[in-house]
């Protein structure tokens, strides 16, 4: 027998940020994000006796332990053994013996989603091998509790959502980790259109997200009027980016990315740098109306509206001075899916 999932990654197109406490505790948050044809994925394989066997053929990393009830949070597999640990606490109560291979189709700290979505991937698997009773808000919140209170990692509540549901959502932030996903019903040409226009570019740098989400966190403790100012826009335009997506006024995204660009830079430090403004001004030179990072910032990926066919002029620009290069993808419509071959 062989469980398998995958789960997909996200662009987050408005109001990132917005869903990390303390602020979405106090003033609530808004984020508008899609799901990508980029995944992670899972493979669980069960095992006679009590092994207990992580895999990683990005890397070619593998660990083995014994089948206790609970395994040392360290080393490479972090997640997994979180999401490991959980479930045998809370659902099963004893030790399970499997081989878990998991790979994902972006590196680490590349501002899609990457930790999140390999999270509920995993958990995904571990639910359909064991069949336990998670529905869609179940999973993700779990996802949520094993990496930000299981673990200790720092972040916000978007990207488990995400990699759940899948499709366009709006979602909301509110007191206690409460989370409500509005899923929009978007033309279809709507969303050829965006996929077409919206360039997708690789920066060939990574970046960790704790430390400016950490930073972000300060300044809302602290009471730092523009940072918290700047996360009241940011909220704003994910129901600009929400409206212009359900009327069809595409090409008016590359103003409201460009507007919340400048406002997320206001957060905290660490979201741009020399890098990252120098091909923000290339691609917008070549003919795009705006972008942003993807993730926190500091690295990863940034994406781009590019009008008409100017995506041609922008990826030329980008990809003849700057090493990085352009990720093809379409908007998916689903989100975590399991299945069992037996």
């Amino acid at each position: 027998m062989i469980i398998r999932s995958k789960a997909p990654l996200r662009l987050g197109l408005a109001g990132g940020g917005t869903d990390v406490s303390p602020y979405s505790d106090i003033y609530g948050g808004a984020i508008l994000n899609a799901t990508i044809s980029l995944y992670a994925y899972t493979t669980i394989e069960p095992l006679e006796g009590d092994r207990l066997i992580f895999s990683s053929p990005d890397n070619g990393l593998e660990e083995v332990y014994q089948s206790d009830m609970q395994l040392p949070v360290d080393g490479y597999f972090i997640l997994a053994k979180g999401v490991y640990n959980r479930v045998v606490k809370d659902f099963v109560g004893h030790g399970l013996s499997a081989r878990i291979t998991c790979h994902v189709d972006s590196p680490a700290g590349s501002g899609l989603g990457t930790s999140s979505t390999l999270t509920v991937s995993i958990l995904g698997a571990f639910a359909e091998w064991l069949k336990l009773p998670l529905g869609e808000y179940d999973m993700a919140r779990l996802a949520y509790e094993i990496e930000r209170k299981d673990l200790g990692l720092t972040g916000g509540k978007q990207d488990q959502y995400a990699a759940t549901f899948g499709g366009f959502n709006y979602m909301e932030f509110l007191q206690d980790d409460k989370v409500i996903v509005n899923p929009l019903r978007i033309r279809q040409r709507f969303q050829d259109e965006l996929a077409h226009n919206l360039l997708l570019y690789y920066t060939q740098t990574s970046h960790v997200s704790a430390e400016i989400i950490e930073g972000q966190i300060r300044n809302v403790n602290s009471g730092k009027q523009s940072s918290i100012e700047a996360m009241h826009k940011l909220k704003m335009q994910a129901v600009q980016m929400k409206e212009c997506l359900l009327k069809g006024d595409i090409d008016h995204i590359g103003e409201i990315l460009n507007f919340g660009w400048e406002e997320k830079k206001k957060m905290t430090s660490g979201i741009s740098n020399r890098l990252l403004d120098d091909i923000y001004t290339t691609a917008i030179e070549a003919g795009a109306t705006g972008g942003k990072v993807s993730g926190a910032g500091g690295g990863g990926f940034m994406f781009f509206y590019c009008p008409n066919t100017t995506r041609y002029d922008v990826e030329k620009a980008l990809t003849g001075r700057f090493s990085g290069q352009v990720k093809r993808y379409e908007f998916t419509a689903e989100g975590l899916k399991t299945w069992i071959m037996q």
